[in-house]
């Protein structure tokens, strides 16, 4: 800014003033500046002004706009006369301007662009008081005390200052210069009366000084601070030149500090874990790099950093997507679905992830695997998978200590690591494998884990931290319930998986398994035609299982031989049909056969429904008399149940015998019979086979063969009762694959025939029985 212009008295004010809008602030009577004119309307008034008599009047607006219209403008302004007009290459103008007297708007004689007004010009009042001289010294020494402090008043500024001879002109200059709110300073510029004016502009001296006192102990803190971050600076310079002398590494340790700190602070640890964290960051710091303690506390800390300590937890999801997907994915197991679309739903609306932990159980090969990636798919989270089958050694879950070298960390926060989620899928296969040795009991180790009142504080012993894993949604996987310890039962939700019947093979074969093996073998879509017969050959003949991994198997055969022939011999576009003698013809001799099928061809055989890890299953028990000394004789690898199964058959037929069928105990006394079931390598075991045995038995003292394409199951007692047995769902699949007709079952078992598909029951007869003399007049009849 320029110096103050005196008015001539001479000046004469023209009553009717063309209005500029100020953007920013007001400008002050008695100032001499620049203006930036930009806006076209704007410079059109400073050239009829210029062409005039030179005289403007400035205005400041209310709010910002574009294009103000006259009620956006101030009741107040500054008179002005244009001294000199500089043409700026934009188009627009810089004109300097001396402002010369206040002036309140009488009237808008245009109210839009260009604003021309018609005004009244405010005089000063109370301007020759002992209260105005006394005020005028206070602020010429309160503005001296800012401008000795502040470098941004320049020495013009000063002299300006003590040679304005008028009160008013001082407090205007004061406030021009101050930095105050510009709506303050208007309310300044609407003030008249100049011993109110002056104590206004007094007070904003005395914010003024009072900002600046704050600002130099800032200033004075910050300087403090650089010079302490320089000295440190110099300091680890001359430390990191000692380290180079003594030949240390001097930039990586420093490097990980840096990360793994700024990493720990924006955790915001709060307790016991902070405590150790920090504990073990400064010890990191100060240890020496080749020091046998510095790579595992550093894998320490670079675990912590690694950890979703503060991942955001995400509890809702879509019931119905969750649905289609499991649709999508996954032919049949109806029950399956809807028990873990239930699940789910309650979990929605519990909105609590705690105790959120199922446990599949069914053959291989049945799908669990891929059910469990279904369900994280449905929730939209990352999916971790970790087999536990075989593992005897409790770290493998809980981690090694830090102690031990080459410790690691247990598999559950080695997934929170790898799926940096605190509430992905944990998918634990073969729980029913686990092992106990010296080494610990791995599935103890998984009690803590999966018990939702623990595991909100679970510890692994390498991170030694408590760390919240009751978010984390666990899936747990097994073939079978019998090994698993009944506490680890307790804690999961079981839902069977049973195996599929050929029918269902079929379908799972047109839809999921042989597009995915055309695609894995590299094989165009629509190259291979499979007919109906072809795929039933298949499920029949070569892949007999419970689950469909064998057939899968025998697809991905029959790919291999039709890409090759694709490559050698075929041209492009050329199709492939496959029917039975293709399928034979790529797989070779069927590896079951319409003979292979267990049936009772004789006195002394029966067939039995068996369920095993593997799914359901068909026995042959077979039993022979030879001449000689009184004996009962097993083989076949059974176990201790099962023995004591075949000991109460014996007696039991032999009771019956003498006494319903008049076989004397010389026809016993004299032979020796031997009971096997086929198979003897494969250990069984169980008391599901007790009438299975004692109709074997009898049928051989009888000498009567039983009905033919009949199974049965069920628990003998000593006295001919039919006790319930277990995995009836299982046993009917496995009797449907062989072609069972009838099937004779314990009658407190008739309930469980309602959980068994009608596709499955179709075609089959069941004569639920009480005692063993029903089971006798539907096998071998009276």
């Amino acid at each position: 800014m320029a110096e103050t212009e005196i008015i001539p008295i001479e000046q004469i004010l023209p009553n009717k003033l063309p209005i500029i809008p100020l953007m920013g602030r007001p400008i002050f009577p008695g100032i001499f500046t620049p203006i930036m004119v930009g806006s076209a309307d704007d410079v059109k008034v400073v050239e009829e002004a210029l062409a005039a008599d030179g005289m403007i009047g400035l205005v400041m607006i209310k709010n910002e706009f574009e294009k103000p219209k006259s009620e956006d403008l101030h009741p107040v302004g500054t008179a002005a006369k244009i001294v000199k007009r500089i043409n700026l290459p934009d188009g627009g103008v810089n004109i300097f301007i001396s402002t010369l007297k206040r002036f309140r708007i009488k009237k808008f004689l245009s109210k839009e662009t260009p604003i021309v007004a018609a005004v009244g010009y405010l005089d000063e009042e109370g301007d020759s008081s002992d209260e105005v001289k006394a005020l005028t010294r206070a602020l010429l020494g309160e503005m001296k005390q800012i401008s000795e402090n502040n470098p941004l008043f320049s020495e013009e500024m000063r002299l300006n200052m003590i040679n304005i001879d008028h009160p008013g002109k001082i407090a205007d200059f004061i406030a021009s210069i101050l930095n105050i709110d510009k709506n303050e300073q208007q309310k300044i510029l609407e003030t008249t009366d100049v011993r109110e004016r002056m104590e206004k502009v007094l007070i904003f001296i005395k914010k003024e000084q009072e900002l600046l006192k704050i600002q130099k102990r800032v200033q004075q803190e910050i300087n403090e601070k650089i010079e302490k971050s320089q000295r440190e600076y110099f300091l680890r310079e001359e430390l990191k030149a000692i380290k180079g002398e003594l030949g240390m590494p001097t930039d990586a340790k420093g490097s990980d500090y840096q990360r793994f700190k700024e990493k720990i602070d924006s955790f915001g640890f709060t307790g016991e874990i902070k405590e150790q964290v920090e504990q073990e960051l400064e010890k990191f710091n100060l240890m020496d790099a080749n020091s046998s303690e510095f790579i595992v506390t550093r894998n320490w800390l670079d675990l912590i950093c690694n950890l979703p300590w503060k991942a955001p937890v995400s509890g809702d999801f879509d019931l119905k997507k969750a649905q289609e997907i499991l649709e999508n994915d996954h032919y049949g197991l109806k029950d399956v679905k809807d028990r873990i679309i239930e699940y789910l739903a309650v979990r929605k609306l519990k909105k609590d992830a705690k105790g959120s932990i199922i446990c599949l159980v069914g053959p291989p090969g049945v799908g669990k695997t891929s059910v469990g990636k279904s369900i994280a798919r449905a929730l939209n989270k990352e999916f971790f998978r970790f087999s536990v089958g075989g593992m005897r050694d409790e770290a493998e879950i809980k981690g090694h200590r830090r102690t031990y070298v080459g410790a690691l960390p247990g598999k559950i926060v080695q997934g929170l690591k790898i799926t940096k989620s605190r509430d992905p899928v944990f998918m634990i296969d073969e729980i029913d494998k686990l092992g106990a040795s010296y080494q610990g009991d791995p599935s103890s180790a998984l009690l803590e884990t999966l018990d939702p009142e623990q595991n909100f504080s679970f510890r692994d012993h390498y991170l030694d931290l408590p760390f919240d894993v009751s978010n984390v949604f666990f899936i747990c996987t097994a073939n079978t319930l019998d090994s698993i310890p009944g506490p680890l039962i307790d804690r999961m939700e079981i839902i069977q998986l049973p195996g599929y019947i050929d029918s269902e093979k079929l379908e799972i074969a047109k839809h999921y398994l042989v597009p995915k093996s055309l695609e894995q073998n590299g094989i165009r879509k629509g190259a291979v035609k499979y007919t109906r017969d072809a795929l039933l050959f298949i499920a029949e003949s070569y892949a007999r299982e419970a689950g469909v991994r064998n057939f899968s198997k025998a697809l991905d055969k029959i790919h291999r031989k039709i890409a090759k022939e694709m490559v050698l011999d075929a041209k492009e576009g050329d199709k492939f049909p496959v029917d039975k003698p293709a399928v034979q013809k790529h797989l070779g001799k069927p590896l079951f056969r319409d003979d292979d099928i267990k049936r009772a061809t004789g006195p002394g055989m029966s067939v039995g429904l068996a369920w095993t890890s593997m799914g359901g299953d068909t026995l042959i028990i077979e039993a022979v008399a030879n001449p000689g000394k009184e004996g009962f004789k097993l083989t076949g690898q059974m176990g201790n149940v099962m023995q004591e199964s075949a000991v109460i058959a014996y007696t039991f037929v032999r009771h019956i015998a003498a006494e319903r069928y008049a076989v004397g105990s010389e026809w016993f006394e004299g032979r020796q019979i031997h009971l096997h079931i086929p198979e003897g390598a494969t250990p069984k075991d169980g008391p599901s086979a007790g009438i299975t045995m004692a109709t074997a038995l009898l049928s051989l003292v009888l000498g009567r063969r039983i009905k033919d394409r009949l199974a049965m199951t069920g628990e003998l007692s000593l006295t001919g009762q039919v006790l319930p047995i277990g995995g009836l769902r299982e046993k009917t699949v496995a009797a449907k694959r062989n072609k069972i007709r009838d099937i004779i079952i314990p009658k407190a078992n008739e309930k469980d025939l309602d959980d068994i598909p009608e596709n499955v029951k179709k075609g089959i007869t069941f004569h639920p029985v009480e005692s063993f003399d029903e089971v006798i007049a539907i096998a071998v009849g009276e």
